[in-house]
C-alpha cells in the first residue's frame, strides 16, 4: 500500500514538474523577445559581412518589435564570435550574424564547431567573388598578374582574411591548376584589406565584390576576374574562368552571409526568429542593397538552408583538401564528398 502511494506520489510530482519545465518553457517563448537581443557580427566594420547584417537587420527589429544591439567580435577568421555565441545561454537572446568561415573550421583545425552546431535562422544573401588590385596597379587583365606571380613568386603581397576566408578559398582554388606563390598579408576582415590595398600596402585581394563595389565605382579599385563561370547581371567584369579555365567545376561558389542561433535554442524563438527575418529579406529596401553590393538574396532557412550548407561546406573542403590546405581530411571530420 505504501509502494502504491510512493509510486503515485513520484509521478504526481513528476506531472508538476513537467508542467513547470515544459508549459513555463512554452510561456517563456511567448513573450519572446521580452528583451533587447545581441548580434554578434565575426567579422570588423566595412566588410561585406558587416554591410550585408547592418543592411538586414532593421527590417528584422521592425518585425520583433525590440532593438538587436549589434557588436563586432573579430578573431580567428570568425572563430572567436562563433565560440562565443556557442558559450552562450541557448535563449535567442544572442545571434551570430556571420560567414562562410565555420564550415571549414574543423578541417583547419580552428575550432571544434561548425553550422551543424547552430540553427540557420535566415540566409539571406549569397557573394560573388573578386580578385581587386589598386587602380594604379600595373595590370591589365587577371593573366597579366598571373605571368606577374609565375615570373616573380614570393613577391606579390595579397590581403587575406585569415585561414578559411574568401581570400584563401579563392587561392586553394588556383593552386589545384597552377601555381601561386604569394606573400598573404593578414587582416581582420575585408573593410581592414581593402584600406590596405587603398594605401597601397597590398597589391592585389580576392574580396566579396560587395565589400569593394564602391570603391571600384568611384575609381579607387579594379576588378581583374570575377571568381564565377558565367555572366553575372550588374557586374561587368571578366570571369575568372577566361584565364583558369580548369577552375569552372568548382563554380558557382561565393561567400554568403546570414544570421545562426544555437542549435537547441526551443522552437518556438527559432520561429520567430525566422519568420522576422523571412521578412526582414524581402524587404524591398535590404533587396537594394544586395543589388548595388553584386550579392543575390537567397532568403532561406531551416532545412533548405541546411541543405545549402552541407553542399558548400563539402565542395569548398574537399577543394582544400585537394590543394593541400586541409589540417585533416574532411571524410574525418564527417564532410562527404561532393
Amino acid at each position: 500500500m505504501k509502494k502504491g502511494l510512493c509510486f503515485v506520489a513520484c509521478v504526481l510530482v513528476f506531472l508538476c514538474m513537467s508542467t513547470i519545465v515544459f508549459g513555463g518553457g512554452a510561456k517563456e517563448a511567448d513573450k519572446y523577445p521580452e528583451r533587447d537581443i545581441t548580434g554578434v557580427i565575426m567579422w570588423g566594420a566595412g566588410g561585406a559581412t558587416d554591410v550585408v547584417i547592418r543592411a538586414l537587420v532593421p527590417h528584422a527589429e521592425k518585425e520583433l518589435k525590440r532593438s538587436i544591439v549589434l557588436v563586432n567580435r573579430t578573431g580567428g577568421t570568425g572563430a572567436v564570435a562563433t565560440q562565443y555565441v556557442y558559450s552562450q545561454p541557448s535563449d535567442g537572446y544572442t545571434l551570430l550574424c556571420g560567414a562562410e568561415n565555420p564550415q571549414l573550421y574543423r578541417i583547419l583545425k580552428l575550432l571544434d564547431l561548425d553550422y551543424r552546431d547552430f540553427y540557420p535562422v535566415n540566409i539571406s544573401a549569397m557573394g560573388v567573388g573578386a580578385f581587386v588590385v589598386n587602380a594604379d596597379a600595373p595590370w591589365k587583365d587577371f593573366k597579366e598578374l598571373l605571368d606577374f606571380i609565375h615570373q616573380n613568386p614570393g613577391k606579390l603581397k595579397m590581403g587575406i582574411t585569415g585561414i578559411g576566408g574568401l581570400p584563401f578559398t579563392a587561392t586553394a582554388m588556383i593552386q589545384t591548376v597552377t601555381k601561386f606563390d604569394v606573400v598573404k598579408v593578414p587582416f581582420d576582415g575585408e573593410g581592414p584589406g581593402i584600406t590596405a590595398l587603398l594605401g597601397k600596402h597590398v597589391d592585389m585581394m580576392p574580396v566579396g565584390i560587395g565589400a569593394a563595389q564602391e570603391h571600384v565605382r568611384a575609381g579607387r579599385l579594379k576588378v581583374l576576374a570575377l571568381l564565377a563561370k558565367s555572366p553575372v547581371e550588374g557586374l561587368p567584369y571578366p570571369l575568372i574562368t577566361q584565364y583558369l579555365p580548369e577552375l569552372e567545376k568548382f563554380l558557382p561558389w561565393g561567400p554568403f552571409y546570414g544570421v545562426w542561433v544555437k542549435k537547441d535554442v526551443p522552437d518556438p524563438i527559432k520561429q520567430k526568429l525566422v519568420a522576422a527575418f523571412k521578412v526582414a529579406a524581402a524587404n524591398p529596401e535590404f533587396k537594394k542593397v544586395m543589388e548595388n553590393r553584386g550579392n543575390v538574396v537567397l532568403n532561406i532557412a531551416g532545412e533548405e538552408a541546411q541543405k545549402f550548407l552541407n553542399q558548400w561546406q563539402s565542395v569548398t573542403a574537399w577543394i582544400y583538401e585537394a590543394a593541400g590546405e586541409a589540417k585533416v581530411s574532411p571524410a574525418s571530420v564527417g564532410i562527404p564528398k561532393p
